[in-house]
């Protein structure tokens, strides 16, 4: 299988260069579906079809589907939305749904991943289409794996045995309902599939991140940094998408200068990411909706080439050894040496890129090992790594 997510600054036209990514995969005979995970669904209206939270098929080959939080609430939160529903409802709280209490912050995320990996374990599809919401949800939605990967691995013995502990106690005294074994598993059972999925998307075999730009300065400088925060969590992004361009026919004097404009941003995108492949999409004399545009569009920017292929694999992260000591690579391009903050916690690597955290844990080879130097060369950030760790 493979598992394309399309990501990008709001506005850029993500929606459509995925949809007629999809288009085109189905018309080469693969069972494809593309899917919305942004809470602002548009990828019906891209298509001109009303979408369901369950895939519909659309034409020979082609599902399309717009993830709902309250539908995929309704049919599979279990044992945790019992638990919430009767914990929030313990104080009698009034004029709240069951469907507003268990839908929290970030279940949206949590809730397309669970639902992509069901996908990927049933072999549902041949490839995943993912418009995601704009960068920086995207980049909320690829950590949380890691995210509760880090909280479970962390707290969850210690809160599991003290919930046990203090059931008895509690429940009594404050009137409020502890989660029983049953949640516990259940939770479990979500944070293992979690898991699962974070492996599924650093598997560069299946998992493509594909950037949609435009040729503006704000639009590129975003792009950039995505790109930087990409390669932290060490995904592959295959491919960037350059979208609206204006074609040469068009000759136009009020266009004049958007020409320029945009032949020098073009230039600075092809600096930027090479050599990882550009694509071109030309701005349409017409809005790209319905599955004929989207076809269209398609055929102009893959030129009939297979849009599923990967386009492009560099690992972003290297170990090596150098006499006595280890050097771990992570490339980081648009960074300057003063955005970067770098700490060892036991076995953990912290860096810090501007507001962006990542706690890397460290590979076996490295995990007992104390950080003794660190260089930041040709968008490079190279740790070096040797004696024992003392915590």
């Amino acid at each position: 299988m493979r598992i394309i997510l399309y990501t990008g600054k709001g506005g850029v036209g993500k929606t459509s260069i995925a949809a007629s990514s999809a288009v085109q995969s189905a018309k080469n005979g693969q069972k494809t579906l593309v899917v919305s995970t942004d809470r602002a669904h548009s990828l019906g209206d891209s298509l001109d079809i009303k979408l369901s939270p369950e895939p519909q098929e659309i034409r020979p080959n082609l599902w399309a589907q717009e993830i709902d939080t309250v539908h995929e609430v309704e049919k599979g939160w279990g044992q945790v939305q019992k638990y919430l529903t009767t914990l929030f409802t313990a104080k009698t709280i009034k004029d709240i749904t069951t469907e507003e209490l268990t839908v929290f912050p970030g279940i949206e995320d949590l809730l397309s991943l669970l639902r992509i990996l069901q996908y990927y374990k049933q072999n549902t599809f041949e490839v995943i289409v993912i418009d995601c919401a704009p960068t920086g949800e995207t980049l909320a939605l690829l950590s949380f794996p890691e995210m509760l990967r880090w909280w479970m691995e962390k707290l969850f013995p210690i809160k599991r045995k003290a919930i046990k502990f203090l059931k008895p106690v509690i429940e009594p005294i404050l009137g409020i309902p502890m989660p029983t074994d049953s949640v516990m598993d259940e939770i479990d059972k979500i944070y293992s599939q979690l898991d699962e999925m974070r492996q599924i998307f650093s598997d560069r075999k299946v998992t493509s991140i594909r950037i949609v730009v435009n040729p503006e300065k704000m639009v590129v400088k975003e792009a950039q940094r995505s790109f930087t925060y990409l390669n932290i969590y060490d995904f592959n992004v295959d491919a960037v998408v350059v979208n609206r361009i204006i074609p040469d026919n068009v000759t136009d004097q009020y266009f004049t200068v958007w020409k320029d404009i945009q032949k020098k941003y073009k230039e600075l995108i092809k600096d930027s990411f090479s050599p990882i492949p550009i694509y071109y999409a030309p701005l349409f004399e017409q809005e790209i909706v319905g599955l004929e545009m989207l076809d269209r569009m398609g055929e102009e920017i893959f030129k009939g080439e297979d849009p599923t292929t990967i386009k492009y694999n560099a690992r972003t992260q290297t170990v090596t050894k150098e006499n006595d000591e280890y050097v771990m690579a992570i490339y980081m391009p648009f960074t300057t040496k003063d955005d970067l903050s770098l700490n060892q916690k036991a076995d953990e690597l912290i860096i810090k890129v501007g507001n962006v955290k990542r706690n890397i844990t460290l590979p076996r080879t490295l995990e007992n090992l104390s950080v003794i130097g660190a260089k930041f060369e040709e968008e490079t950030l190279k740790v070096r790594f040797g004696g024992v760790l003392h915590e």
